[in-house]
């Protein structure tokens, strides 16, 4: 059983309002403050901040209920990514009292602070320090502290500072509502009363779930914290025993710490796509050079001398004595072969437009992209040179595609003799037809109604084209060539 004199050293840090907390640093308001999610097609109290809960609204409850409520409610959308990435900062903030930090659920963490407490000054000092810095930040946060993940939840969420486990309610083992319904049925309305009743009875009467609930409880059945990896940061710096102001100078740092961060890149298979080179002067300013690629690169000898209209460009005032270089924007990367012939294809190209995008802007230079549109006319879209290239179009398109030219044939099947552009053609193998009816959500004037059926037919004189046939309105054209 549970033995309440064991070492305690797990922290269950909860924050019952993260998401309205965290809405409510970044743009405050007063009076009752909701954030709605929507489900079962209507929009629902997600969180709730103190004053909503006293105006008598809960979690779940519809918005527009609320609002009849409270009439002078103020509410925002949810947004459940945010609150998650604002979690994972609290965890690496949370690393200041225990290198072993993991996430517990969508709205806590756990800590294991064995052998570090002493650093604070103790267990009760540093559950104080967490709680005065949380609190002072805005949040909203309950602590508990047991010899085990499960009973340090149960005291976070369930318990107070003179609780004791076997008085808390069975929800505090992390049940399911049924499950928990079922057992206050029964009578058995706290810890202890699970606890002191027969294990085999409650294994078939609610499952092997509940007792595994129980052993993590007491101990006897392994939870561990698993702290998660931070995503690499692919960043350098260099401080300088003597102020620099030379463009050449510059650029010479900027190639050792390119060196650096391309070798960092490659072990973890990654390339960037945005740099940015941070100046900093004696006078405590700091400069910036940003660099977008048109795509990832790695390569040291390519990257520098992209640099030189940024860095010409900083004023280095009295000096400058510290370079850090960062890649903001980064993407996976495969190792190439790199052929007999130099470098791989497509690298002269990629620097061209490089160079291009550090004097007009990489959003100015357009290229063409398929478009997800089984409409000729709309299979293909301008999009802005730089970043990750989209994939290929899915549907086998002519190279050449033309407004429709008529062609003189007749019937639905495609004609075995046509004439096109004063050329007289026989089919020799046809392949379709491909229907396609226009887009109803995108007006489109020079196709406002009716339907096409395409064929691939290849000549016996050379051309191989993409014809239609309208059926509402019997008649062939041809929009297209395959090379």
């Amino acid at each position: 059983m549970f033995d309440a004199t064991r070492q305690r050293h797990i922290v269950s840090v909860w924050f019952p309002r993260l998401p309205s907390d965290r809405a409510l640093r970044l743009q405050p308001a007063e009076g009752p403050f909701v954030l709605s999610v929507r489900a079962q097609n209507s929009d629902r109290v997600h969180c709730l901040n103190p004053a909503a809960e006293r105006a008598g609204l809960h979690r779940g409850m519809a918005l527009s209920q609320a609002r009849a409520f409270c009439p002078d409610l103020h509410s925002r959308p949810a947004d459940p990514a945010g609150d998650m990435r604002f979690l994972q900062g609290l965890r690496r903030w949370a690393g200041r009292y225990s290198p072993l930090v993991g996430l517990d659920g969508p709205d806590g963490l756990a800590l294991d602070i064995g052998g570090v407490d002493h650093l604070f000054g103790g267990t009760d000092a540093l559950l104080g320090d967490i709680r005065h810095r949380l609190s002072r930040a805005g949040l909203t946060v309950r602590v508990g502290l047991a010899a085990t993940p499960a009973a340090a939840w149960a005291m976070s969420h369930y318990g107070d500072g003179d609780s004791r486990l076997a008085d808390l309610p069975v929800a505090a083992l992390r049940l399911d509502p049924d499950t928990v319904t079922a057992l206050q049925r029964l009578g058995l309305r706290s810890i202890g009363d699970v606890r002191g009743t027969a294990r085999a009875p409650l294994a078939r009467r609610f499952g092997q779930g509940l007792l595994d609930r129980l052993d993590q409880l007491e101990g006897l059945r392994a939870e561990s914290i698993a702290p998660l990896a931070d995503q690499p940061r692919f960043a350098v710096r260099l401080t300088l025993p003597e102020p620099i102001g030379l463009v050449s100078d510059v650029m010479a740092g900027t190639g050792r710490l390119l060196e650096r961060l391309c070798r960092t890149l490659e072990r973890h298979g990654a390339g960037a796509l945005a740099l940015r080179l941070t100046l900093r002067r004696v006078d405590g300013e700091s400069r910036h050079a940003d660099l977008r690629l048109a795509t990832t690169m790695r390569a040291p000898e390519r990257i520098l001398p992209l640099f030189a209209p940024g860095v010409e460009g900083v004023d280095a005032g009295f000096g400058i004595d510290q370079l850090r270089l960062e890649a903001t924007r980064t993407a996976p990367m495969p190792q190439r072969q790199v052929t007999t012939g130099g470098a791989p294809d497509g690298e002269d190209v990629a620097d061209l437009l490089t160079r291009l995008g550090t004097r007009v802007g990489l959003d100015n230079i357009r290229r063409i992209v398929p478009s997800d549109s089984h409409i000729p006319e709309h299979s293909f879209a301008l999009a802005p040179s730089g970043g990750k290239p989209p994939p290929p179009a899915p549907r086998l398109r002519p190279h050449w595609l033309f407004p429709p030219e008529p062609v003189s044939a007749r019937g639905p099947r495609p004609p075995q003799q046509f004439r096109w552009r004063r050329m007289g053609l026989t089919s020799a193998e046809v392949t379709g037809p491909e229907r396609i009816c226009p887009e109803w959500w995108r007006p489109d004037r020079d196709w406002p109604h009716g339907i096409r059926d395409y064929w691939r037919i290849e000549t016996r004189q050379g051309p191989r084209l993409w014809m239609f046939h309208t059926p509402q309105n019997p008649a062939w054209f041809v929009q297209g060539e395959f090379a």
